[in-house]
């Protein structure tokens, strides 16, 4: 969508950044900003009045300004191939929750019978035992993240593949078609009574409900 976040990223793939990557991002952006901060002070060359010499005085009049508002949040909420693009994911979560809770039954009764066995097996076999589980564990921790992840990533390219193919034309033809001067983003915008026209949200759903209703997402890893 035209807003992106990150989405799509879930809990289990945060888990992945690295602090010392980050930590090194931060100790080269305030490099630079000690380094910029040094030019400015060291570079009289021109002043801020006469940098100003090479703006045009030529401004927007409000009187040609057409301006409206989208709301991106009630498009993801109400568009058909978004509402689509939703379920699909959450079937594909689905399935991947059941997984989950039949393989931690299966684990449990083979802990049981682990601890069953403690006065029964040797030390060794008891230890060779214990580790395999864990192994069993670690892995299927491993795969179930890596499939998360993947139901996430296939989601977040059919959102682009709407907005790049579909939407993004969709909003470009209403501008021109409306002669618009700017759209703005309607989480920041205030609107009094008197704005008529000015949302144009609606126009936007409909015309994408007309375009698609449907966009498949590609079969994420191990489905």
């Amino acid at each position: 969508m035209a807003n992106k976040t990150d989405s799509g990223a879930t809990p289990m793939t945060k888990k992945y950044v690295k602090s010392g990557i980050i930590a090194a991002a931060v100790i080269a952006v305030a490099a630079i900003g000690i380094w910029t901060v040094r030019g400015v002070h060291n570079d009289a060359s021109a002043t801020v009045e006469e940098s100003l010499t090479t703006v045009s005085e030529t401004a927007a009049n409000g009187a040609d300004l057409r301006i409206a508002v989208i709301r991106m949040d009630e498009i993801q909420n109400d568009a058909a191939a978004l509402i689509d693009l939703r379920k699909q994911k959450e079937e594909y979560e689905e399935k991947l929750r059941d997984e989950l809770t039949r393989e931690q039954k299966t684990l449990e009764k083979e802990k049981a019978e682990i601890e069953k066995s403690q006065d029964v097996l040797s030390r060794d076999a008891l230890q060779r035992r214990v580790v395999d589980y864990q192994n069993r564990v670690t892995k299927l921790q491993r795969e179930l993240a890596e499939r998360a992840q993947s139901i996430e990533v296939a989601f977040q390219k059919a959102l682009n593949q709407v907005q790049t193919k579909h939407l993004d034309p969709i909003i470009e033809g209403i501008i021109a078609k409306k002669n618009l001067s700017l759209v703005i983003d309607g989480r920041f915008a205030r609107m009094g009574q008197n704005a008529q026209n000015l949302d144009i949200t609606g126009d936007v759903v409909n015309a994408l409900n007309k375009k698609v209703t449907k966009v498949k997402m590609d079969k994420p890893m191990g489905f």
